[in-house]
């Protein structure tokens, strides 16, 4: 049976071709996960609530009124009004202000926070879009194993039958070969139904929603170098941008802080009527002293260790980001590297060496053993190529997150 090998090394090579219509399309589930995840609608309805702070601070204080009434000789309203001077019905009116700047510095510092949440907010979305894009990105590279496994699998058993084995001489070890990529087909299954109740889960549907197979996996592009990338981050990653803004939200508490050392005042106006004498008018200016200076020193050293924190911080995450950003792209390109080294030399290598193995066993001068060797080679070389993509668009998934911005 001279062509059984040659034919079977067409169909390893061959692969399969699926249908690119009605695919689960990466975009549409980023929007309903953008509409529908109540992490990131979480974090939406914060930042909204964080927004109505700022006009709430630079209000004045509640205006006071205080009724009330004066009385001789019995105590109901009323009693001695006209006859004795002390007695007296009205009202006064009270309105507290603030030292002048404070209420803008309040303002400020709330505005900074609400800012903050905003960015808070970017983080949630970006956080949710990653994970959506890598179970995306897992699932894909899940149906491209399990096509890949499931036909190497037939075809190694189509081999048996091809090559007219010997029962003693590859029967056992041929089964057991396909016990092992059973086993890798098992696995392959199972995070399949992992991705899938994931994806489910961050779009907000039911977890045993059925999805329609992604599309292909294809080598990815990296549009931005590593340069570009950094400069971008510095004024959009969200990460720092939140960290800058709690820097400046500090700045102004440092000020507000100092603020303390001068006084507020309250100003207020009563009427009361006196019955048959004159009515009675009050003005009064009541200054609030601010004479515990300690109280006062201690506020401002808490503020200016808060602002030394606060920046601080926006260092050390500075520094994080540009690490994780310089990481990512080099597992970027690395993964492009070995992507052309499989696409240029290692499959093709592969592939010619099984079609020689076959062509040798054809004659007689190599044994089974040697073609089974082969074949899995070519097998787990394919594995490798697709896991080298799949790690490719993890590291620019990541990168989005990190900066905010598509690096493809």
């Amino acid at each position: 049976m001279k062509s059984g090998p040659r034919v079977f090394c067409l169909l390893i090579l061959g692969g399969m071709a699926w249908s690119q219509q009605g695919r689960l399309q990466l975009d549409d589930l980023v929007a309903e996960a953008v509409a529908n995840n109540p992490e990131i609608a979480a974090a939406r309805k914060r930042f909204q609530a964080a927004m109505q702070r700022p006009s709430q601070q630079t209000a004045l204080p509640d205006l006071v009124f205080t009724p009330g009434y004066a009385s001789n000789g019995h105590p109901w309203p009323g009693a001695g009004l006209g006859v004795w001077p002390t007695s007296h019905v009205g009202a006064t009116l009270s309105q507290e202000f603030p030292f002048p700047g404070k209420r803008t510095l309040r303002g400020g510092i709330a505005l900074k926070e609400a800012e903050a949440a905003a960015h808070e907010y970017e983080l949630a979305r970006l956080s949710v879009i990653s994970r959506l894009k890598t179970a995306y990105h897992h699932l894909q590279y899940a149906y491209t194993a399990l096509d890949l496994l499931t036909r190497n699998r037939d075809l190694l058993r189509k081999l048996r039958r091809l090559t007219e084995t010997p029962y003693f001489a590859g029967q056992a070890a041929q089964q057991a070969q396909v016990s092992v990529l059973e086993t890798r087909l098992a696995r392959m299954e199972q995070e399949k139904r992992s991705r899938e109740g994931e994806i489910n889960k961050l779009c907000k549907r039911p977890l045993v929603s059925p999805l329609a197979r992604p599309e292909d996996m294809r080598p990815p592009k990296l549009a931005m170098t590593l340069d570009e990338l950094l400069a971008r981050a510095a004024g959009n990653a969200p990460l720092l941008r939140r960290e800058q803004r709690l820097v400046e939200r500090n700045e102004l508490a440092l000020k507000l802080a100092r603020k303390e050392y001068y006084p507020d005042y309250e100003l207020s106006a009563g009427y009361f009527a006196m019955g048959r004498m004159p009515d009675l008018y009050d003005f009064r200016v009541s200054i609030r002293l601010p004479l515990y200076w300690r109280k006062r020193a201690g506020g401002v050293a808490e503020q200016r260790y808060s602002l030394e924190q606060a920046r601080s911080n926006y260092e050390a995450t500075s520094q994080d980001l540009l690490f994780e950003i310089r990481n990512e792209h080099q597992k970027a390109q690395t993964a492009f590297r070995l992507i052309a080294a499989y696409a240029d030399t290692v499959l093709p290598e592969v592939n010619r060496a099984l079609e020689s193995y076959l062509a040798a066993y054809e004659a007689g001068t190599v044994d089974f053993m040697a073609v089974q060797a082969s074949f899995m080679s070519a097998v787990e070389a394919e594995l490798g190529y697709y896991g080298e993509i799949l790690d490719c668009y993890l590291a620019l998934v990541r990168l989005e997150e990190l900066t905010g911005i598509s690096p493809g």
